[in-house]
């Protein structure tokens, strides 16, 4: 079994450091960092606690190659990967659409996109020229990295849309499907798995992180109040397929959109999540946590990946975590 962290990142760059190194640890494999638009810059994060830890691997989830383009995102992940010693790891989709509207950047094609990036980022890395005439990137045969790439980067791929689930088993090195809610991952694996079959890979080479989101204290309603923040901020953004899973739908969520995005009034908005949106996430102490990821273990899962908020206390939330949970599954 693997275990992850993910974090937003709108933390300062001191709080990754001091979270990471007591990742590391207490036995996660993983340390992952988003680059949602505005916020603080994920790949200057990972540099900073890449320098200040020994073995726990890093990555993005995610890089789009809308905001960065591709021929970048392979120079910044050949450098993290040399400042990490080889611990780090691409996290690339297509980005939110939503957010990707406020800059004017046209969302077009957005699996195209992913799976010709994927490809030519592979090439940069394996040190080959990535001449490229595609649907998305047009590149002439100039395009190649005039350094030596330690390695090639393992490419993980995010995911919700059918489509974009079976690329994860068709062309990537792993996967960071977003399972809200965790008993999600029934309907995403059989999507994997064509994608996998159909390219004539094995799945089992595959390194599909279960995505979930966690609120781990003592106090429940201290948990779920951390909780209702994120689904407050995100919940609009999901797909309907994942919504299906606990009776919503996004007709649920346009009050709550609107008094975060319009009003900017996030303490309303998490006035307005109901106890069914909480179930997007699991809050609680660990044995709450412990009892719905048996769920996900019993399907066959051997990566678990904790998500924000992770508890009002996130030291404590590592610490419980590394004390009670890995020690469980592993």
């Amino acid at each position: 079994m693997k275990f992850s962290l993910r974090f937003n990142n709108d933390h300062p760059v001191s709080s990754y450091v001091r979270w990471a190194k007591l990742a590391e640890s207490v036995g996660f494999n993983q340390f992952w960092v988003s680059n949602d638009l505005f916020f603080r810059s994920a790949p200057v994060i990972l540099t900073a606690v890449a320098l200040a830890t020994e073995k726990i691997e890093i990555g993005t989830c995610i890089l789009n190659p809308y905001s960065i383009n591709p021929a970048e995102i392979a120079m910044m992940i050949a450098t993290l990967d040399e400042v990490s010693n080889g611990r780090f790891n691409l996290g690339l989709s297509s980005g939110a659409e939503d957010f990707l509207n406020w800059i004017g950047v046209p969302y077009i094609k957005p699996r195209t996109a992913v799976i010709e990036s994927t490809h030519a980022i592979n090439q940069l890395l394996s040190g080959n020229r990535a001449a490229v005439e595609g649907e998305f990137l047009k590149w002439s045969g100039e395009t190649y990295l005039r350094f030596t790439p330690r390695r090639r980067v393992p490419i993980y791929i995010g995911a919700m849309s059918p489509k974009m689930l079976e690329e994860i088993g068709r062309i990537a090195d792993g996967g960071l499907p977003l399972l809200f809610p965790p008993e999600h991952y029934q309907n995403v694996i059989p999507l994997i798995e064509k994608g996998a079959r159909e390219a004539n890979r094995n799945i089992d080479q595959i390194d599909v992180a279960a995505c979930i989101w966690c609120s781990v204290s003592e106090d429940k309603a201290a948990a779920e109040d951390a909780l209702k923040e994120k689904v407050a901020y995100y919940g609009h953004a999901l797909s309907e397929s994942i919504l299906q899973q606990i009776g919503l739908t996004h007709a649920d969520f346009e009050a709550i959109e609107h008094a975060v995005m319009v009003e900017n009034d996030i303490e309303k908005a998490k006035q307005l999540v109901t106890p069914p949106m909480l179930q997007i996430g699991i809050a609680g102490k660990t044995d709450d946590l412990i009892r719905r990821v048996e769920k996900l273990t019993n399907l066959g899962v051997k990566h678990i990946s904790f998500g924000p908020p992770l508890g009002p206390n996130v030291e404590y939330a590592i610490e419980a975590i590394g004390r009670d949970v890995i020690p469980h599954f592993s």
